[in-house]
């Protein structure tokens, strides 16, 4: 939700038309976010600001900005712009709300933002009481009016750095930002807490050193300086330490030419440089004179921040972000899984010999086999992963396993044991409440695991250990691949997990040997596309109400069908446990409801007859999803949408791609921008 993209420049020559062009592409990759408005902000020809924004897509500012009488061919040695893509919290979306916000009419101070600041009104009539007058309903109008307030109050006698520290001493919540100014030309200063910001470092030559050194205050933080910024209290110390940065001395001493690429996502990047490196919380990043600067005050005796923040080459190709023959990032996405299950496999499953080794978890898998229970926390499609691979937990493992919502496993503050074993699933792995679930079950000692999809993601560093699935990126904000790729994750973990059980040893093999058939099962289902496509067309384009049945492994995957449905069909979907029929669900059911079923054979496939059964008595005319060949219904009179028969606890990861399929077909049918469905986004970085 919201993105962030920051473009700086020093000693290469970069027109306006250039500076804007970047930070105008950096927008449209994070456009999969999801967003309402967007804006950027860049120098102007009197050493002021030039704000920029417009309500709706990117498109729509790219317009506005050529309308502009601006001297788009005038150079810049050195120049740092920011852009944003807003996602409305606090204010509808309007020109006003949009970012970037400004202290002032004379745009003396800048700032992005994503997150949400929630002690925004006690800074505001602070402020209002000081005479600042707000022009905006957002959070971020008041941090950026502070901020002016803070420099103003010490006779403008601070650097940006220390400034901004000032600043975000006195905020609650969670936040990515990064602040410009007029009186700092060519500076900008980036924090995070809760957000995630990244920094692409693009140089001629290579640099020095792979790191950049973290400079630490001299004073931890006074306890007591909640709003001291405010009320004019003497900021200045602790003092933070400033030396040249290791990482950007060229051989002969000279400043190198240089660019930095700031962003909340990885695909705004790779098009420029694979060299990043990962803003921790509280980090504050400046940039200056072609040198990053990474400051942090140290807080206590048991911060146990790493003194360097390391420089990483990035995995992913600008090929994967881009849409190629598809008509759509989704199209595609759905497309590649045969290869994506492969990847998330790669080196890790040995078909021959019937071994799983998930190298991310080496050194624990003994301490997870001694749990007393394991808990998958996560949300949306990530919970319905954690759901389908539960049962097959407790079956190969016999460890009582549980799956959770993230927000409500923090509404109920369950308890937590040291002896648990929580397990966070993310594709973005910066989930706001997903993290928070993290950092509470950390608190309380228990050993956390993490699943996700992006190297470097907040999940991925603070977790114990886990597993990357290898997906690749995914960019249409309804999850397809991520899915299915966790999903297998999750059968390798309890695979590895079970490996020294020889009562089950029989089982694994037919698991192991069900995930080697997967791709080709999957190509088989995709195969018949053009059938689902009619479908979709001939028999639910027109409804506004489906109901998805399913029962046992196959509870999760109705349960995902509906959700990819609503979200991007806009057809109110909802996703039924069979065996819950009778107990409210049947009351729907009549000529009018369409109804999918789905009735593959496994232990349960009597039960879900009868379910079938109930259905057709109450005039139903359901469409079944079963395996090929079906004796039962071969010369029935119901549609079917035949497919492979795999193991019962992997049959999900088939059943679920003709219901991918559907919802896609709906949604093209009813003319919805199927990438970024409205309301939704792809990363929900904010509770």
């Amino acid at each position: 939700m919201c993105g962030i993209f920051g473009y700086c420049n020093f000693l290469c020559e970069r027109s306006r038309r250039e500076v804007t062009d970047t930070l105008l592409n950096g927008l449209a990759r994070l456009e999969y976010r999801g967003y309402d408005s967007a804006g950027f902000a860049i120098d102007g020809d009197n050493e002021d600001a030039v704000i920029i924004k417009q309500v709706g897509k990117v498109a729509a500012l790219r317009k506005l900005v050529d309308e502009q009488p601006l001297d788009f061919e005038k150079p810049f040695i050195s120049h740092c712009g920011m852009a944003h893509t807003r996602w409305a919290t606090h204010g509808q979306p309007s020109q006003i709300n949009s970012h970037p916000q400004r202290s002032d009419v004379a745009n003396e101070f800048t700032i992005v933002h994503n997150g949400i600041i929630t002690n925004y009104k006690e800074i505001k009539l602070l402020l209002e009481k000081k005479g600042y007058v707000f022009e905006s309903d957002t959070d971020t109008e008041c941090v950026v009016k502070l901020t002016k307030y803070v420099y103003d109050s010490h006779n403008k006698d601070m650097t940006l750095t220390d400034l901004v520290k000032a600043v975000v001493k006195e905020l609650e919540g969670s936040y990515a930002f990064i602040f410009k100014s007029k009186y700092f030309p060519n500076e900008v200063v980036a924090t995070r807490r809760g957000s995630p910001l990244l920094i692409g470092v693009k140089t001629a030559k290579k640099l020095k050193v792979d790191f950049v050194d973290v400079e630490f205050g001299n004073n931890p933080t006074p306890k007591d300086a909640s709003f001291a910024a405010v009320e004019g209290q003497d900021m200045s110390r602790p003092a933070l330490n400033r030396s040249q940065s290791r990482a950007f001395l060229s051989e002969d001493g000279l400043p190198q030419p240089i660019e930095y690429f700031l962003a909340s996502d990885a695909s705004a990047i790779v098009e420029h440089t694979k060299r990043v490196l990962y803003l921790e919380d509280d980090d504050i990043a400046h940039i200056a004179d072609g040198e990053l600067h990474i400051h942090r005050v140290r807080r206590s005796k048991e911060d146990n921040t790493p003194a360097t923040r390391s420089i990483q080459t990035l995995e992913i190709e600008l090929a994967e972000i881009m849409k190629g023959s598809f008509d759509h990032f989704m199209q595609k996405e759905i497309y590649e899984q045969p290869e994506s299950v492969v990847n998330t496999m790669r080196g890790r499953v040995n078909f021959e010999n019937h071994e799983v080794t998930l190298g991310g978890l080496r050194g624990f898998t003994h301490v997870i086999r001694r749990a007393r229970r394991i808990m998958f926390i996560a949300c949306g499609t990530s919970y319905h992963s954690c759901l389908a691979t539960r049962n097959i937990f407790e079956e190969l493992c016999e460890i009582g396993t549980q799956a959770e919502l993230a927000s409500d496993f923090l509404d109920r503050a369950s308890p937590i044991f040291r002896d648990d074993v929580c397990v966070f699933v993310s594709q973005s792995g910066e989930t706001a409440d997903t993290i928070l679930a993290m950092r509470y079950c950390l608190e309380r000692g228990a050993l956390c695991v993490g699943i996700t999809n992006t190297v470097g993601s907040s999940i991925s560093r603070e977790t114990h250990c886990g597993v990357h699935i290898n997906a690749g990126p995914e960019i249409g904000v309804a999850s397809t691949k991520a899915y299915t790729s966790q999903y297998i994750a999750l059968v390798m973990m309890a695979l590895q997990l079970s490996a020294d059980r020889t009562s089950v040893q029989k089982r694994r093999e037919e698991i192991i040997d069900g995930l080697y058939r997967l791709p080709g099962h999957i190509k088989e289902v995709l195969a018949i596309d053009n059938k689902l496509q009619k479908l979709a067309l001939d028999t639910l384009s027109q409804e506004k109400s489906l109901l998805i049945l399913g029962r046992g492994y196959q509870n999760a995957t109705c349960l995902e069908g509906a959700l990819k449905i609503k979200e991007i069909s806009y057809i109110h979907s909802e996703g039924i446990f069979s065996g819950e029929l009778k107990h409210g669900p049947l009351a729907l059911i009549d000529e009018h409801m369409p109804v999918i079923l789905l009735m593959t054979q496994d232990n349960l496939y009597p039960k879900v007859q009868s379910a079938l059964q109930q259905v057709t008595a109450r005039k139903g005319s359901p469409i079944i999803i079963c395996n090929t060949g079906d004796q039962n219904l071969v010369n029935s009179s119901y549609k079917t949408i035949e497919v492979p028969k795999t193991a019962d606890c992997l049959q999900g990861l088939v059943n679920i791609i003709p219901l991918q399929l559907l919802s896609y077909h709906l949604a093209i049918l009813k003319g919805v921008d199927v990438d970024f469905p409205r309301n939704l986004a792809k990363s929900v970085t904010v509770e």
